[in-house]
């Protein structure tokens, strides 16, 4: 018998993000696919052991109004909150259905943007909200919330599930933090929001592109979270300058992040983060080249520096805001003196083109739609698991993979449910192909996102993706598929190991 839960199959997604309570803050479209999808994998192998797992960012707090980076003593609200809501109550309602059936087994791992899920008092809501007072219903819900993931067995072959977070120096969680936020619910004491110091990329969505999402819903469709991205918040909402000293920090904390997640997946090396570290980080590294070249190549001298030029644009905007009452509603609406501070070394460069070269540098370089590209969270994670792990199965990216490893060994990335954009090179080529896509950006809404069209082509790509690890004539076969329709039908099949 194995160390092990032994499974005749598996079916593995992750980042749904259920949450937000306004309709332009929900990323995630397809809820009645999902709900029927839960039931099609409930109905497999009857008579056998079936597992779904949920492979972190399952609910989405970082959309929701909370106070602070963490919902605590709004924990079970927040969540409660997010399983009624009627955008989302059908698939809770397919898990419930799902956990009654025998040999059915629903396994829930922690991501970054749902980290609440950690703490107990949220635990116990979800298994009553599920399994109600039905003992071995509750018995078939299992939460893997401290970093170290879950390994089953699928015939002879071992499968390694983990979020992928644990290695992305934006997103790491402090699972040990966690864990005495957890103990201060179950004492019956509160955490005050000034005690709990967020990663560099839980800031970077509370602080600045939840701001700008009020405006542009899609904002958040984009991946990956990297430096460049800072450069498209401050051309879309200048108001952002405002709060340069705030993006540099967090960009920096990246940089301080590198330094700590060499460990989350280790066993080994137990080690204190540093404290007050100074992490030298510049405006100019914020920008990518397209945009800098853009607002350097358009100075009269070309000497003066991005730093230099947004301080510059941030003094002209602190003068301004003074002057100027902002509303909730407005203050993505600043007068446009603030762009023209902002961008006014780029002569002759209007917004669109401003956005368009922003844009390219965010997404330069990717490979969101290449299958087989091994990227950093690939590199990283399977440097840090062991020979002995036949599949491993990681999400956080957005991005779905599916890479032979050699040696009989395979990895897969369970992509996403949320939607995905897909820019191509010829809708950024210039600023008259980029026109059409500009006007639907700057409408920002989630609606005018769903209809747009180009070259034929739905703006937002019909994706979503899942992983399956099946018994097949003795052994384990893996699945990265695509769940299409209503989802209560065979997925398709996009790759499969052994081939």
């Amino acid at each position: 018998m194995s160390d092990f839960p032994e499974y005749d199959e598996i079916h593995v997604i992750s980042d749904i993000h259920m949450g937000g309570n306004k309709v332009d803050f929900q990323i995630l479209r397809e809820t009645e696919r999902l709900a029927n999808y839960i039931g099609w994998v409930g109905q497999q192998r009857p008579g056998g052991h079936v597992a779904l797992i949920l492979n972190g960012d399952i609910i989405d707090t970082l959309a929701e109004d909370i106070h602070g980076y963490v919902a605590t003593d709004e924990a079970i609200a927040t969540v409660q909150r997010i399983m009624k809501d009627p955008s989302f109550s059908d698939i809770w309602k397919a898990l419930a259905d799902f956990v009654k059936l025998e040999g059915r087994t629903l396994i829930i791992i922690i991501g970054n943007h749902d980290i609440e899920l950690s703490f107990p008092v949220v635990q116990r809501l979800i298994i009553t909200y599920l399994a109600g007072a039905d003992q071995t219903a509750r018995a078939r819900i299992e939460f893997c919330t401290t970093g170290a993931g879950y390994t089953c067995m699928v015939g002879n072959a071992r499968i390694y599930c983990t979020h992928g977070n644990e290695v992305d120096a934006w997103n790491y969680n402090r699972y040990e933090d966690l864990a005495k936020v957890g103990r201060r619910l179950n004492v019956g004491r509160s955490l005050n929001p000034s005690e709990w110091y967020p990663n560099a990329g839980t800031r970077m969505v509370k602080d600045v592109m939840n701001d700008v999402k009020r405006k542009f819903a899609w904002i958040d469709l984009l991946k990956p979270e990297t430096s460049a991205a800072v450069g498209t918040l401050l051309v879309l909402d200048p108001s952002q300058v405002s709060k340069i000293n705030k993006l540099l920090p967090i960009v920096g904390e990246k940089v301080e992040g590198q330094k700590q997640i060499d460990q989350r997946l280790s066993a080994e090396g137990f080690q204190q983060s540093s404290q007050n570290a100074v992490i030298p980080f510049t405006a100019d590294r914020l920008l990518g080249p397209n945009l800098k070249a853009g607002v350097l190549g358009a100075t009269a001298t070309g000497t003066r520096s991005a730093d230099e030029m947004l301080l510059a644009a941030e003094k002209s905007f602190n003068r301004t805001d003074a002057k100027t009452v902002v509303t909730a509603d407005s203050t993505l609406g600043t007068p446009q003196l603030i762009w023209d501070n902002l961008t006014g070394w780029m002569r002759g460069v209007g917004k669109d083109e401003a956005l368009r070269r922003a844009l390219k540098d965010w997404l330069a370089d990717d490979k969101t739609f290449d299958i087989s590209d091994q990227d950093d969270t690939y590199k990283q994670v399977t440097a840090a698991v062991g020979s002995s792990i036949d599949f491993i199965i990681t999400g956080h990216t957005h991005l779905e993979r599916a890479i032979d490893m050699g040696g009989g060994r395979y990895y897969f990335n369970s992509g996403t449910w949320i939607r995905l954009l897909q820019f191509t090179e010829a809708m950024l080529k210039d600023t008259a192909s980029f026109k059409p896509v500009y006007e639907v950006l700057i409408n920002g809404k989630m609606e005018a996102i769903d209809q747009a069209s180009f070259d034929n082509q739905p703006f937002v790509m019909d994706q979503t993706s899942a992983i399956s690890i099946k018994e097949e004539s003795g052994k384990a076969v893996g699945r990265l598929t695509h769940v299409v329709g209503n989802g209560s039908g065979l997925p398709l099949e996009i790759r499969k190991f052994p081939e």
